[in-house]
């Protein structure tokens, strides 16, 4: 299965007799090497590994470093600290020093990666919770970086090991690539009352028509830094007092995919001007809004605010003590 330009591999056998660039050692963060992998690697390789790394420690939980292979095939051991001296670790830790590994490889500029099952040695942690959270921490590196990396393998010694990576791992991105990444998308609009009027843009771009300033939520932000941004884009305007108003989720809402839209109601500093992405820009009249055409299910979004403002109008004001 391939990741970008990435393989991801899954096999049974011995780390220590892979030739790839690194192998990845489930290290404790003094980096002693004792039994499980480290054992493994330190018998197979010679003492000289485990020498180098614990000149390079202790290091933080979580934590990454690489030393020289020995007589091992493989030209580089990295040394992600999985655990404490305690032989404890957790959801955190692996995650943790599965991505710091991943970010070694990448420091050393090589291309290929074998990794064993992080924390469930020693460590005892469920082999099934481990193959997810390696799979979302390889998946998350290669989408975020521009990774060397052309080979990833995930390499397991027992059978038992193999078949609980092999069949959650590979179901799992492809539960990602192939499923999720078809939507439904994350979007965001913003009701601006100004002057009596709701600022709408006119869209450059199909479906036409007259829209709320808003647009796709970007990886990595959230749904308020998503409306900030697009509103300041679309209309020059800063947004400020922010409330969600409603979530909008009905499959053919958008004539192009499946989108769940969170609508903001906000208040607005600067004078409006449409920007790049907008045809034009135009403040229209609350009871001009059912006279107007509409792109999306933006009409109704305004209904129902025009109906949530009459309800509020009609609720007593709090009486002060």
């Amino acid at each position: 299965m391939k990741i970008k330009d990435t393989e991801i591999k899954i096999i049974q056998g011995d780390i220590t007799e892979l030739e790839v660039d690194a192998i990845v050692n489930a290290a404790n963060n003094k980096l002693v090497m004792g039994g499980g992998v480290a054992g493994a690697i330190k018998k197979k390789g010679g003492r000289i590994i485990e020498e180098e790394a614990v000149k390079k420690g202790p290091i933080k939980i979580g934590e990454a470093v690489f030393t020289q292979a020995g007589s091992l095939p493989a030209k580089y051991v990295i040394h992600a600290a999985t655990m404490g001296m305690d032989f404890k670790t957790d959801e955190g830790k692996i995650r943790d020093s599965c991505k710091n590994a991943l970010r070694v490889a990448e420091e050393l500029k090589i291309e290929s990666i074998a990794f064993p099952a992080l924390g469930c040695g020693v460590g005892g942690f469920p082999l099934l919770a481990a193959a997810k959270i390696m799979a979302q921490e390889v998946m998350k590196h290669l989408r975020e970086n521009k990774s060397r990396l052309k080979e990833i393998i995930f390499s397991l010694y027992d059978k038992e090991a193999y078949d609980v990576f092999n069949k959650n791992v590979f179901s799992y991105i492809d539960y990602i690539t192939n499923k999720l990444q078809k939507g439904p998308f994350t979007t965001v609009d913003a009701i601006i009352e100004i002057n009596d009027g709701i600022i709408l843009i006119q869209r450059s771009n199909p479906p036409f028509g007259f829209a709320l300033p808003g647009g796709f939520v970007d990886y990595g932000e959230s749904l308020e830094e998503a409306v900030i941004r697009e509103a300041k884009e679309e209309t020059d305007l800063d947004l400020e007092d922010l409330k969600q108003f409603h979530t909008y989720s009905e499959p053919n809402r958008d004539p192009r995919f499946h989108t769940i839209a969170t609508v903001f109601i906000a208040k607005a500093k600067g004078k409006p001007k449409a920007g790049d992405d907008a045809a034009s820009l135009k403040v229209v009249k609350l009871a001009d809004i059912k006279n107007t055409d509409f792109a999306f299910d933006h009409k109704k979004i305004l209904s129902d605010y025009l109906k949530y403002k009459k309800i509020a109008s009609r609720r007593p004001k709090e009486v002060p003590f």
